[in-house]
């Protein structure tokens, strides 16, 4: 919980990417509140016992929009799939203008490995879902210590920038507001 309303501050989707770990961690300890407090939360060794119970209150909220959600075995909370939408809005808005040509550029220089995952994957998902998945995945293979091609190296490298941007660009919307008319 703490550690996600921090990063939903900074970065929107390294926010979703640490969204999308809970969502697995919560799955693999058979989303049991019981068992995340005893294998997981109680390693907290700098929280207090108060942000303990907190991190658990959190959990149990989860645990509980995953079963109501029919998302115990797999997808998304809707919570997340909103911001995704929100995402693919903003993306779509920057695109259509011409006051963010450094954007426009990075977009042109991961869409060759947006087209490449997409034929390799679900056709009908977006491309910054797409994008966000390669992300996950990547993070995934290195928690398990697994080796990554130097042309997957590459390809992440560029989809990092770009989410990286689109990310900055989102919190400034939130925040300041973005300016996208042609004056």
């Amino acid at each position: 919980m703490f550690i996600a309303k921090e990063l939903r501050k900074k970065s929107i989707a390294e926010y979703l990417l640490y969204m999308w770990q809970m969502e697995d961690i919560i799955r693999a300890m058979g989303c049991s509140l019981p068992l995340i407090r005893k294998a997981y939360i109680s390693k907290f060794s700098g929280y207090t016992n108060e942000q303990k119970e907190a991190e658990l209150d959190w959990f149990g909220n989860l645990i509980r929009m995953m079963n109501e959600e029919g998302k115990r075995e797999q997808g998304h909370l809707n919570v997340n799939t909103i911001i995704i939408k929100d995402l693919l809005d903003l993306h779509n808005r920057l695109l259509q203008s011409n006051k963010f040509p450094i954007y426009n550029a990075e977009y042109y220089k991961v869409l060759p490995f947006i087209v490449e995952l997409r034929n390799k994957g679900n056709k009908e998902v977006s491309e910054i879902e797409i994008c966000l998945d390669a992300l996950y995945g990547i993070m995934v293979l290195r928690m398990q210590q697994k080796d990554v091609s130097p042309d997957t190296e590459h390809a992440i490298k560029e989809i990092s920038t770009f989410i990286g941007l689109l990310s900055d660009y989102y919190i400034e919307d939130e925040t300041e507001g973005l300016n996208f008319g042609d004056e």
